[in-house]
């Protein structure tokens, strides 16, 4: 890789690794176990100096952000920095007795290709220096951004979550996000069923034909196009990266609220190793449930090729009664998933990655109560619950030509929903509505980039998707239904996209960016009478979008800045079923206007703080609603304004305690309802006025050879209403939720004690669980307290 030579010149020595001096040097000198996680080259040479006693530094700062594999065995801090360099295309210096300096490898000819990307060596290579100086820790880096920016030089508020800490206390899925960062909201219908919401983006309740808010990816591909949260089990990750606020110049559509991006392990090249967890859980009021997990890392051919396979299976125990059915702890849930990636060199400047991800999901029966009732009951005198498929693959080439990075990515994804509600009228025979999504989008993406360097940077790509969602429902008893109006929506994007930033002066950053979408909208009614079908509504039809962007970063003070950020999203329409009718509904748009203020890097300095203030304006909202034969359908319901203010805290208050606290307000106002219908309707449903998280964790060493890890933490979910129209109109939310996990360790074998809901709160989390019912509110209370004992291992 190619980089301008006075980029060293601006940055100096970068040092990444500390010098422990207190250690004894003879511990460089000698074989220890070393076990350093696949990760940033940065990261990784504090591991290893931590582990041997040494000090080690990177000269050039972009060779510190490439991704480095696992290192582990017994060897020599030599050994092991060696091993790194190799890794990455760098070349280990001894400089003193027990510090090395890793250095770009200088370009060998034509003739002689190196297998590991070089880098040039820098203008004025530094004089070697035994001693370090010591540095706070290496860059954040966001790949978000689709271009490896730096958390410092990003105008935008992000929130990064490891994996690790996803999977400390037994692997979940999205829940594990939202309990996390406190702008993250979803509703509560159950693993497969749920909407997600950044900030106070949200539309409605319901899982209908209208496209996500919140755009969510594994790696470079969505996960889907219009379909709900799959809930995928969050386990071998790297980390989880939260943008929020609207990105459609780099995401597109269905992005308003912003984007959840899962990063993967990638497969390690030159160690075979297993990992596991296994867990059992007792529920306050309910049955047990447990799970494992499973991670196996397999070198297929030495420094060219490996495998990685995960597995997770659990059991989540019920906890809602139906008396009229005679059955307790109706609501159990079963996930089993896998995912597995092959990572291939091709050569020293092009790889190949594969990955393959199924997960099944099903839900015995619905998990909500009545509300006014006995506490975790349901009067429903039929069996409700869920099944949800998901299948996922993708093929990823990426590469070098010069200076320029390379990545193009295809994919696919399938995902099928079956849900049955309770629709049985008072005093009437049994009925039961059934509801079948069937979504399959192919996808493909190829970007160019050079990340941003003394002065200029810069990305354009393109995207091809095509999408066709198929819902269809029935209507009946539980043994006999009809088909009811179901709809068939299709469309094909093409869109093309850049991004530009320029240095303007040291701490002053420009970005101007641009997305142009052109889409092909179809479709037709599904199991409805041909007079109730209108040809100009169903016909093919074209739709463009313009989205533009543009930011401005102050470095305003050592490690504080201050940014300013416009951006644009939207959501194509599409067709639905109101009444007996098909109707359209057309596209959606959100322009925001975010100021905002970063001092720090969390979990690196001993004091960060995050500050935003946005103002979004929402056009022709799309939203769901219960149409006059009570069946959920789509409709825009009007324009409105949003307004959010956020904050997240990060202190040190010990060396081994750290507390977390962030609180997000949102005041939101439908300015004009487009149908009497909603004439009422004057806010955007399932969004809390104010959230707030506050947590605490402490990790040390108390013994030679023992680790202990507590993490603990509390949040508050303020109320907010249902949906759209007076149907829709119930409270929820108001309630506190808690947690605490302990994790005790010593080698590869750990212990986890884990205590969800501490106070065995009630709660109401989403005040529906069907929408046909008259006469009968709904809760979906908290899951009681529970208890988790985990075993984890590692070879």
């Amino acid at each position: 890789m190619g980089f301008d030579g006075t980029l060293t010149m601006r940055f100096g020595i970068y040092a990444l690794a500390l010098g422990f001096l207190a250690l004894p040097v003879s511990l460089a000198a000698r074989d220890v176990a070393i076990d350093v996680p696949a990760g940033t080259v940065a990261n990784s040479v504090i591991s290893i100096a931590r582990q041997t006693g040494s000090s080690i530094v990177v000269s050039h700062p972009v060779l510190a952000e490439r991704r480095s594999p696992r290192i582990r065995g017994r060897m020599g801090a030599e050994e092991a920095v060696r091993r790194l360099a190799r890794s990455v295309g760098g070349e280990a210096v001894r400089v003193g007795k027990s510090s090395w300096k890793i250095v770009p490898r200088p370009k060998r000819s034509a003739l002689r290709p190196s297998r590991p990307k070089p880098l040039p060596a820098p203008a004025r290579p530094a004089a070697p220096d035994p001693l370090p100086i010591p540095e706070p820790g290496p860059p954040i880096v966001v790949t978000a951004s689709k271009r490896d920016t730096r958390l410092t030089e990003l105008a935008a508020q992000v929130a990064i979550i490891d994996g690790e800490s996803l999977e400390l206390g037994g692997v979940g899925g999205t829940e594990k996000i939202t309990q996390r960062i406190a702008t993250v909201s979803s509703t509560h219908l159950g693993s497969g069923r749920n909407k997600l919401f950044i900030r106070g983006i949200a539309d409605s309740s319901f899982t209908g034909p209208t496209q996500a808010t919140v755009g969510q990816y594994l790696g470079d591909l969505r996960l889907s196009y219009n379909a709900p949260d799959p809930d995928l089990r969050l386990s071998d990750l790297e980390r989880v990266e939260v943008l929020e606020g609207p990105q459609g110049t780099l995401y597109g559509a269905g992005s308003l609220g912003g984007i959840i991006r899962l990063v993967p392990h990638a497969p390690e090249l030159d160690v075979a190793s297993i990992r596991g967890m296994a867990g059992a859980a007792l529920t306050q009021h309910g049955s047990p449930g447990g799970d494992l997990s499973a991670t196996a890392n397999i070198p297929l051919r030495r420094e060219r090729a490996a495998l990685r396979v995960s597995i997770d299976a659990s059991r989540e125990g019920g906890y809602i009664d139906k008396p009229n059915l005679g059955r307790i702890d109706v609501n159990r849930a079963d996930i089993l998933a896998g995912r597995a990636s092959v990572h291939v060199e091709l050569d020293e400047d092009w790889t190949v990655e594969l990955l393959g991800l199924a997960q099944s999901s099903k839900a015995e029966d619905s998990q909500y109560a009545d509300r006014g009732g006995a506490p975790l009951e349901n009067s429903a005198q039929v069996q409700e619950g869920s099944e949800a498929e998901y299948l996922h693959g993708q093929f990823v080439v990426s590469g070098l030509f010069r200076d320029i990075e390379i990545r193009s990515t295809s994919g696919f994804a399938r995902q099928e929903l079956q849900e049955r509600y309770d629709a049985t009228a008072p005093n009437g025979p049994d009925r039961l509505f059934l509801q079948r999504n069937d979504t399959r989008m192919l996808a493909h993406e190829t970007r160019f980039w050079v990340p941003l360097s003394k002065r200029f940077g810069w990305l354009a790509g393109l995207s091809l998707i095509d999408n066709r969602t198929r819902l269809t429902r029935s209507l009946g008893s539980p043994d006999s239904r009809s088909a009811s109006p179901g709809v068939l929506n299709t469309i094909t994007e093409a869109t093309i996209y850049g991004e530009a930033s320029y240095r303007l002066r040291d701490g002053l950053i420009a970005t101007v960016g641009a997305r142009y979408t052109h889409a092909w909208l179809g479709g037709s009614g599904q199991d409805v009478a041909e007079a109730f079908v209108r040809t100009e509504i169903t016909a093919s039809r074209k739709q463009g979008a313009f989205l533009p962007s543009a930011s401005l970063l102050a470095e305003v003070a050592p490690a504080t800045s201050l940014f300013v950020r416009y951006q644009e999203g939207f959501r194509p329409g599409g067709l639905a079923i109101q009444g007996n009718f098909v109707s359209r509904f057309e596209q959606d748009r959100a322009a925001t206007l975010e100021f905002g203020l970063r001092h720090g890097r969390p979990k690196r300095d001993p004091f960060d703080l995050t500050l935003s203030v946005s103002h979004t304006r929402w056009s022709d909202i799309q939203a769901d609603f219960i149409d006059e034969l009570g069946l959920p359908s789509t409709a825009n319901i009007g324009d409105g304004r949003v307004w959010t203010a956020s904050s997240v805290l990060g202190v040190n208050l010990l060396p081994e305690l750290r507390l977390d606290a962030g609180v997000t307000f949102n005041e939101s106002r439908i300015d004009e309802p487009s149908l009497a219908l909603f004439s009422r309707t004057n806010h955007v449903p399932n969004i809390a006025r104010f959230s707030g998280r506050l947590g605490l964790e402490y990790s040390a060493r108390i013994a030679r050879d023992l680790d202990l890890r507590i993490q603990a933490w509390s949040s508050y979910i303020g109320k907010s209403r249902l949906g759209i129209g007076p149907e829709l109109g119930e409270l929820q939310g108001d309630y506190l939720d808690s947690g605490l996990i302990a994790r005790i360790a010593r080698d590869r074998l750990g212990a986890t004690i884990s205590v969800t809901n501490l106070a065995d709160v009630r709660g109401n989390r989403f005040a529906l669980g069907t929408p046909f019912v008259v006469g009968r509110d709904q809760v979906t209370p908290l899951r009681p307290r529970t208890i988790r004992f985990g075993l984890d291992f590692s070879f």
